[in-house]
């Protein structure tokens, strides 16, 4: 999985179609009404790519914050 990853990674403009199924209709209403409308003036790709974004750098910092509590806990 590692070097698929770093593959990915280097192609920066390889574009994929991304479908999602069985979100509710009301969710996907209220996410467009309250975000993509004021924040993407209604770009919902736009929308779907910070959201993506932000969710990875979240990832990133509660793994760099464990990796970090761990260290000290073991020295």
């Amino acid at each position: 999985m590692k070097k698929k990853t770093q593959v990915l990674a280097a192609e920066d403009d390889l574009l994929v179609d991304l479908t999602c199924h069985s979100v509710k209709a009301s969710l996907l209403a209220e996410f467009a009404e309250k975000i993509v409308k004021p924040y993407f003036r209604g770009n919902m790709n736009a929308a779907m790519q910070d959201l993506i974004h932000k969710a990875l750098a979240e990832q990133e910092f509660v793994r760099s914050r464990i990796t970090h509590l761990r260290g000290s806990v073991e020295a």
